[in-house]
């Protein structure tokens, strides 16, 4: 696995996402077994980056991703959790009571990295923040970060944060651009926050794009892994992709290994604009 490095801290380029774990909205105990297993082989294969939310399943994610992690008698320093506070949670008091509902439901004593889920109009950062700081200066999260952040609000963010900010997590993949074109990519990349890109794989024309199959075909790996391995090769951009299948996750985790030319990054990344 492949790491990058930001405020001196290594993190694996592939990480696993938990969104539909356990459920989507609302628990699903039915997808338990599945949501289980696919847990069991990410740890098993040697994924250490797991990132969920409260949102999840209505926080039945983080019980399920706590309980898998406990079952692999895997040393708490050696994973990498980041979770999440969404906006009904937007001022003090409940931004305090989510972190530690969170740590309850995963059974840690602290989270590595809280993000704020998704701007909300009319939050008020400062208020957010003061609570977010109070987290870290208790030892109760490491790091800081956001999600879904244009410009505007990440900068503001900066200002608030008593600590550098990891993270903006952001929809980031082969024909979604938008990050890039509202300049927010760069700016990560120019100020050390690291990118996280999620959905990077979800899209209908994967199979279908000729460029991206020919790619794959060269590099004798799937389409999904040359997918991953376009954007982890890119500065300061890392990744959180999910499958139940034991065989897609392993693929997913060895697209870390893929080595890209300049060519191919220059080619895949007009591969949809010359689609469209």
């Amino acid at each position: 696995m492949k790491y990058k490095t930001i405020h001196n801290l290594p993190l694996p380029v592939i990480g696993f996402g938990t969104w539909r774990i356990g459920g989507e909205s609302t628990p699903d105990p039915r997808t338990d077994p599945a949501s289980m297993n696919a847990l069991r082989s990410a740890l098993e294969i040697g994924y250490t980056h797991f990132d969920t939310a409260e949102y999840y399943a209505g926080g039945h994610a983080e019980e399920l991703l706590g309980c898998a992690a406990r079952e692999s008698k895997i040393n708490r320093d050696k994973l990498f959790i980041t979770s999440k506070v969404s906006p009904e949670h937007f001022d003090h008091d409940n931004v305090i009571k989510s972190c530690e509902n969170s740590l309850r439901r995963l059974g840690m004593d602290y989270i590595d990295l809280y993000l704020i889920h998704w701007p909300h109009l009319g939050m008020d950062l400062e208020e957010l923040f003061c609570a977010l700081n109070k987290l870290v200066y208790d030892g109760k999260v490491r790091h800081l970060g956001v999600s879904n952040f244009k410009l505007k609000l990440l900068k503001q963010s900066q200002m608030y944060s008593g600590t550098p900010i990891l993270t903006n997590q952001i929809p980031y993949s082969l024909p979604n651009h938008t990050y890039l074109e509202n300049g927010v990519i760069e700016y990560c990349q120019q100020n050390d926050i690291l990118i996280t890109a999620y959905s990077p794989v979800k899209f209908r024309s994967i199979r279908v794009n000729k460029v991206l199959t020919e790619v794959a075909k060269a590099h004798a790996v799937t389409p999904f892994q040359i997918a991953l391995a376009w954007l982890v090769t890119q500065p300061q951009v890392i990744t959180i992709p999910m499958s139940f299948n034991s065989a897609h996750i392993k693929e997913n985790f060895d697209a870390a290994d893929v080595e890209l030319s300049a060519e191919d990054m220059l080619l895949l990344g007009n591969a949809w604009k010359k689609t469209e």
